[in-house]
């Protein structure tokens, strides 16, 4: 199981880097929708506590619309995309910042940022799309997957509020960008970006997130 983060996906969260440190991010003019990965380690499940690690001074969080894909496929054709996933949930995508900007200034690998252990916040729900969910409680039918509203908040405060309309690349496009590159595997998660609003997280806050109202991730910071 791989997980796949895209980055850059959100020109309002594009403008709110640009404005820091870590400027472009790292991937300049490169065409096409941008990715790194995530080791399994990184999981973050079952609204476990998030444990600031000791290694860095400021972790971020970016919640994100999460696709997990439901079949093997390499290089998809978009027309096919869709065929390859049909449950979407939340994630949370952890950054330890002092360190991506150390990284980026030096034009080193991200992976101490971005991969270390759970960093990868996963809501333990998923929701599907579609009509043949048997369950409608537990589906966004009729919504598709680019009309879907998520929000994260701390301690009740709402700090992030996306639209997967507002995405540069869509879910389709995605993965058949990422499937030229990389097998995509039966339960492989993609974090498909993060709108504005990112920031970091302090011991003892709370932190929640909602999609199309259905809360799904509800854990705490230590």
């Amino acid at each position: 199981m791989k997980i796949i983060c895209i980055a850059r996906n959100y020109r309002a969260h594009i403008a709110e880097l640009d404005g820091s440190r870590n400027a472009d991010g790292g991937f300049g003019s490169a065409p096409g929708p941008q990715f790194f990965m995530k080791p399994d380690t990184a999981l973050l499940r079952n609204n476990d506590p998030f444990f600031i690690p000791d290694f860095t001074a400021q972790v971020d969080y970016e919640c994100e619309l999460v696709v997990r894909i439901k079949r093997v496929g390499r290089s998809i054709a978009q027309k096919f995309a869709h065929r390859y996933y049909d449950e979407v949930g939340l994630g949370i995508d952890f950054t330890a910042r002092d360190l991506q900007n150390e990284a980026i200034a030096g034009g080193l690998p991200w992976e101490i940022c971005k991969a270390f252990d759970k960093s990868a916040a996963l809501s333990p729900q998923f929701l599907k799309l579609g009509q043949d969910s048997d369950d409608k409680n537990n589906s966004l039918w009729p919504l598709p997957v680019q009309n879907l509203r998520f929000e994260m908040a701390l301690d009740g405060e709402t700090r992030q509020s996306g639209w997967t309309g507002d995405m540069i690349f869509t879910v389709d496009e995605i993965i058949a960008h990422v499937s030229r590159f990389v097998t995509l595997r039966m339960g492989d998660l993609i974090y498909t970006g993060t709108p504005v609003g990112v920031g970091p997280v302090s011991p003892g806050q709370h932190l929640t997130a909602s999609l199309e109202g259905r809360e799904l991730l509800d854990f705490v910071i230590k």
